[in-house]
């Protein structure tokens, strides 16, 4: 890794991902897919939950459908997916530890994005829980235009709604499928989490187990300019860029 490119470093913009990065809703969409397979009849198989990690919902979906050998339920899943998470999330939504603390101040030395595979919707409503929502200019997710990760779309619509180039912006990033968007957008990368052995290791430039760790708060803290609050501390947030 090259965690020298970040440490010695100011990004110009920093996007954040929010399932298992800002907020703790990774759970959720394991306990979802647990519950729905089950309620089809089928168990989840091993090595399913990290295989089916960062997905956006629609290719967990069809992951399912062909995990249990019925491709024409597809769109039940999916549906069936996405409807229990939304409970789970409404039920208990709860930050990553460290988050917090580095959105704030992250906010006070560079414009914030959010770039995610969940929808619109839920984004929201966990920002706007967390207290977190007025720090993020903008909010990109898929659409008709913009495909989901593991595809650049997301962060290169972050970066240029940010108003940089890719190379001058920090992704902050917890699953494979997201590290390899971002690294092909041509962010650099701080991988959060148990540090894996797979090929997403060497794509994130600095491994961290946690946000909460005093080298990532004093990394931040010190890029905090002296006098002022930044660029985007009272900032009200945007959805893909339209107030």
């Amino acid at each position: 890794m090259t965690a020298h490119r970040i440490l010695s470093w100011t990004p110009a913009a920093v996007v954040f991902d929010c399932d298992g990065t800002l907020m703790d809703t990774e759970r959720h969409w394991v306990d979802a897919r647990d519950v729905v397979l089950r309620e089809y009849g089928y168990a989840p198989a091993p090595g399913f939950a990290e295989q089916a990690r960062g997905l956006h919902y629609t290719a967990c979906g069809r992951l399912m459908a062909d995990a249990v050998g019925r491709p024409d339920l597809t769109e039940e899943l999916t549906a069936s997916l996405l409807d229990r998470f939304r409970q789970l999330v409404a039920a208990n939504p709860t930050t990553m530890p460290g988050a917090p603390e580095l959105v704030r101040s992250a906010a006070r030395f560079a414009p914030l994005a959010v770039a995610s595979n969940c929808p619109l919707e839920v984004v929201e409503s966990c920002l706007d829980f967390a207290g977190l929502r007025r720090f993020f200019g903008h909010i990109v997710v898929p659409d008709a235009s913009t495909r989901p990760k593991p595809h650049p779309d997301v962060y290169l619509t972050a970066a240029r709604l940010c108003g940089v180039e890719p190379a001058s912006a920090l992704a902050v990033e917890d699953s494979h499928c997201g590290i390899q968007a971002a690294a092909a957008a041509g962010l650099r990368v701080i991988g959060v989490g148990p540090r894996p052995s797979g090929p997403e290791t060497t794509l994130a430039d600095w491994w961290v187990h946690s946000l909460q760790e005093p080298a990532v708060q004093g990394w931040a803290g010190a890029r905090i300019p002296i006098q002022g609050d930044g660029p985007n501390g009272a900032q009200h947030g945007t959805q893909n860029g339209t107030p």
